[in-house]
């Protein structure tokens, strides 16, 4: 009878796909797959480590299957991912549940440490972070219709308040063709929308054939069948280029939506957080993305309570929120990283103000999605169906402005049945907090 194993991934998309690789290997290496980990005989946690609030996500999860195997349901542990990257000696020796700890440039050898762990040895290994695979199989851990293609890992933008180019390496982008074939193979698989990820997604080739090559990309994978969303997230506000800009103007597949992650606008906290620009370069360059590509959908991201941020900055980075109406935002406490230059700086703020300030943009956020969603009622939009709700009695999906699991949904009636993965035309009539309501024209 075969090992069953299980997996659970934490964090964001981009290890979600090294967790589907993974997931690959230890199929094609003849073990059962099980959906419930807690059903598994091994268990592998693949973790997140990127923030304070991440990392203790993590453990709990660990603790919790450490509660299981202690009850003897499961047999075998093992943690991977970017916790066990970051903090590898302090995970293997504090946490003795855990039968194996593996770096990320060991996630192609997950079979042999399967093997190793079934036969009672201890496992703790790492590689060389760049030798975590960009390519081979995956077992899809998303709904059927949407996936990702990771088209680079790593990171050498070097924010002082982020700890990702320590876990993860340095930036290494995936050759052009291995990306199309990748593509392909996920258009035959039935996935329908492509989103488009990397640490520094608008960075991509430059390192390989030494200038950015993210429009080219995308304009090869439109050409794919099957294809019917691509979405770009994670764009560096700096690498938004005229030519980026014109071809998810001008090609039909690719959503006009972009997630520019600004984090700050006042140009000394972005200096300390060692990033380029300010509140006026900033606002010159949403207002050509919103010229170049009309209608476009802006999501952004924020750090409140940055080492030495003043009130009097935190009021501008506020007034710009307001002035630009960004179409998605999310706000976050600045964490601080141990092994990070921001951890050394002067001006650490109290968590009350960092949350406080937080709450202030998000309350300003919701003032500015509400509006935007009454001036939605009464247009018709494009929907791709998730599935149906039986306590609300109705189907919900997503339309073209919003990302899987980061965004708004958008819940509707029809007399028809409809199925996953399925797009449909959507009035809509109502809204409720980010989500929208509307009907299917039949």
């Amino acid at each position: 009878m075969p090992v069953k194993v299980g997996m659970v991934s934490l964090g964001c998309s981009k290890n979600q796909v090294d967790a589907e690789r993974m997931l690959y290997k230890i199929k094609e290496g003849g073990y059962k797959l099980v959906a419930d980990a807690a059903l598994a005989d091994v268990v592998i946690i693949n973790t997140c480590g990127f923030i304070e609030s991440a990392k203790a996500e993590a453990i709990e999860t660990i603790l919790e299957f450490a509660r299981l195997k202690k009850e003897g349901k499961v047999k075998k542990i093992i943690i991977s991912g970017c916790l066990a990257e970051r903090y590898r000696e302090e995970v293997a020796s504090e946490i003795p549940e855990a039968d194996a700890v593996i770096g990320i440039g060991c996630n192609s050898d997950i079979c042999s440490v399967l093997e190793s762990v079934l036969e009672s040895e201890k496992v703790v290994k790492f590689g060389e972070k760049e030798e975590l695979s960009l390519g081979g199989g995956r077992i899809l851990t998303t709904l059927p219709f949407y996936s990702y293609l990771k088209v680079a890992e790593g990171c050498d933008n070097r924010c002082t308040y982020c700890a990702i180019p320590s876990i993860r390496g340095r930036f290494r982008s995936k050759h052009i063709g291995a990306l199309i074939e990748e593509a392909k193979s996920l258009a035959e698989m039935g996935v329908k929308e492509l989103n488009v990820i990397a640490q520094d997604t608008t960075r991509y080739g430059e390192d390989l054939y030494g200038k950015l090559m993210l429009p080219e990309l995308l304009r090869e994978l439109c050409k794919i069948d099957g294809l019917h969303w691509i979405r770009v997230l994670y764009c560096y506000p700096e690498r938004v280029t005229d030519e980026l800009l014109e071809v998810i103007a001008s090609e039909p597949k690719i959503v006009k939506y972009m997630d520019l992650p600004i984090q700050h606008v006042n140009g000394e906290v972005l200096k300390r957080m060692n990033r380029r620009g300010d509140a006026e370069s900033l606002k010159a360059l949403i207002l050509k993305i919103r010229e170049k590509v009309p209608g476009i959908i802006l999501r952004t991201t924020l750090i409140t309570g940055f080492p030495g941020e003043t009130k009097e900055q935190f009021e501008e980075m506020a007034e710009f929120v307001k002035e630009m109406e960004f179409d998605r935002l999310g706000c976050f406490t600045y964490s601080l990283e141990e092994g990070t230059p921001a951890a050394k700086l002067d001006g650490q703020i109290d968590e009350e103000t960092k949350r406080r300030r937080a709450d202030s943009i998000m309350e300003t956020q919701l003032i500015i999605s509400d509006k935007k969603n009454k001036e939605m009622i009464g247009e018709e939009v494009e929907a791709v169906v998730e599935g149906f709700d039986r306590y609300a009695e109705c189907f919900f999906g997503r339309t073209a402005a919003d990302a899987p699991d980061i965004d708004g949904k958008i819940f509707f009636t029809s007399s028809k049945k409809l199925i996953p993965g399925q797009f449909v035309k959507v009035r809509i009539n109502d809204t409720l907090d980010y989500d929208l309501l509307g009907e299917v024209l039949e």
